[in-house]
């Protein structure tokens, strides 16, 4: 078993606290994707997984056993950076058995797990290259082969797509994905792109300002957002946040106006809602343009995606509302348009943040 458990970890560089109070349990063979803002503490936590970094308070277990207190070479974990770090002078083959050449494995076991590991990540035949004559998605499988040739409880990825053009991440972020089918480890990913958490994760830990706002599947992470926070933060387009006007009861669920608006009816349960002070969120696919829709505004900018079009509206209070329409979308900017809202897929925050959703 290869179970990761944080309990109540820390980490502060002199009087700057860059972690507080982190704690999270991690099954065996779990894809988890650490998701955050430059500076929130998503790589700081990793790095201290991996004992590259003290932990200042807390406790980090790995399969059972404590490893906080442990060097990097004795936690049963392996590293892959974003910037690969490969040897330019040794060979792809030589690059993938250095380790295990330095703790003493003996050669057929080297030649048996580098072989398997080439084939796994289709790079057979670029064993005897170097890595100046790689491309740098080829670089990156070479730095995952690396990786896997040490048989770890946990892989351990900081950002390892960051550097490849927009093209060779999709195709690595699928290869990864097939990877962990195939391999079934116990995996930790840090990245700030949503796409690649949404497509990767089992679970996703959204990071910010030094604490976990939210774990959950990329699914409730998108539709059922703990904080105002996770809800702008992932998606695309950005939710809408309207502020509300005026709350009322409508046979226990909250309805609720904005913009001078009429009052658009959720599933939200009417009982426990502060009664000020609060915001209504909506994602662009539950408000689309429509003749007959209640809801009025200006179309500030229209993006045109192809298989949809996006309508930035500018309401009468000068709030913007994203909302969709058909990919040829006749919808022009400046034209008065009509957005009709799917109630049932609204959410409200309030002051501090927190979300009120449709009862589970």
């Amino acid at each position: 078993m290869s179970d990761i458990v944080l309990k109540e970890v820390s980490k502060s560089f002199g009087a700057v606290s860059v972690l507080d109070k982190v704690s999270m349990h991690i099954q065996s063979g779990e894809f988890i994707v650490f998701l955050g803002p430059s500076g929130c503490g998503k790589s700081t936590l990793l790095r201290m997984i991996a004992g590259l970094e003290d932990v200042t308070e807390g406790e980090i277990h790995l399969g059972g056993r404590r490893v906080d207190q442990l060097p990097p070479n004795e936690r049963g974990v392996a590293m892959v950076f974003q910037n690969y770090a490969l040897y330019p002078h040794m060979t792809v083959r030589d690059n993938m058995s250095f380790g295990l050449q330095n703790v003493g494995t003996p050669k057929p076991e080297i030649i048996r797990r580098v072989d398997d590991a080439a084939r796994m990540l289709e790079i057979t035949q670029l064993l005897e290259r170097k890595p100046a004559q790689l491309s740098g998605g080829q670089r990156q499988r070479v730095a995952i082969g690396r990786a896997i040739v040490r048989d770890p409880k946990a892989f351990l990825l900081d950002e390892p797509l960051s550097n490849l053009d927009a093209g060779l991440r999709v195709r690595t972020r699928l290869e990864l994905a097939q990877l962990h089918n195939r391999i079934k480890a116990t995996m930790i990913f840090v990245t700030h792109d949503q796409t690649e958490a949404m497509t990767l994760a089992t679970r996703i830990v959204v990071m910010n300002n030094r604490r976990i706002e939210q774990i959950g599947t990329p699914m409730e992470i998108y539709s059922r957002p703990a904080t105002r926070f996770v809800a702008s933060f992932v998606g695309s387009p950005a939710m809408s946040f309207l502020p509300v006007t005026t709350v009322s009861d409508v046979g226990g669920k909250a309805a609720f106006s904005f913009a001078g608006q009429k009052p658009v009816t959720t599933s939200v349960p009417f009982v426990g809602l502060p009664n000020s002070n609060l915001t209504f969120g909506i994602r662009a696919e539950a408000a689309h343009i429509d003749p007959n829709g209640d809801i009025e505004g200006v179309a500030d900018v229209v993006e045109r995606l192809g298989e949809r079009s996006l309508i930035y509206t500018r309401l009468a209070d000068g709030s913007t509302l994203v909302a969709e329409d058909n990919g040829v979308s006749s919808v022009q900017a400046g034209e008065p348009v009509r957005i009709a809202i799917d109630g049932q897929a609204a959410m409200v925050f309030d002051e501090a943040g927190t979300a009120y959703h449709a009862a589970a």
